[in-house]
């Protein structure tokens, strides 16, 4: 016997998936917070990585693309997707000097696991605390949403991607990127 309680919730899930499905999300807010502006400064971090020197901050990429993308842990299935596509296109992303960076909660050891098992060459951070996270509108109590940003050489935020679909995404991002490049 379904009760008033489980139909609720099933209602308010539906339409979630739905608003997500769909990229109803307004543009100032997403599920993870307020979203910081197009054509402004992107919001400047420093974070702990298994990569280099052991911390990255955004402003040492100036003078490049940036492809940021937050999402939500290592070694889940959309996760390890998503990976993988950005870790099949980087050659392409290289030739357009953008630089790849992953973002979530995850701590550095987890990151050098999931980077050592896919393969995976580009700078994983971790946000452990979800401060960078909730910079960018992509917090949800303890993980980070899956969204991704476009910051141009100069740290301008030039794109921003909700409702993300793992297996088709880095190709959207190539896509608007090379429109980008080209204005």
């Amino acid at each position: 016997m379904t009760t008033r309680r489980n139909l609720i919730s099933i209602f308010i899930a539906s339409c979630l998936a739905l608003i997500t499905w769909f990229n109803f999300i307004p543009n100032t807010w997403a599920l993870g917070g307020k979203l910081p502006e197009l054509n402004q400064p992107a919001p400047e971090f420093t974070l702990p990585t298994n990569t280099g020197d052991g911390k990255i901050s955004l402003s040492d990429y100036q003078g490049k693309w940036i492809v940021l993308y937050f999402y939500p842990k290592d070694f889940t299935s959309g996760c390890t997707i998503e990976a993988r596509r950005f870790q099949q296109d980087l050659p392409k992303y290289i030739s357009r000097n953008a630089q790849i960076l992953g973002v979530s909660a995850d701590d550095i050891d987890s990151h050098a696991e999931f980077c050592d098992s896919e393969g995976l060459k580009f700078p994983l951070l971790a946000d452990t605390d979800g401060s960078v996270s909730k910079a960018y509108g992509s917090w949800m109590n303890f993980f980070s949403m899956r969204h991704t940003f476009i910051i141009d050489p100069d740290g301008m935020l030039e794109e921003i991607f909700l409702g993300v679909r793992p297996p088709i995404h880095s190709q959207e991002v190539l896509a608007r990127l090379d429109e980008l490049q080209q204005s």
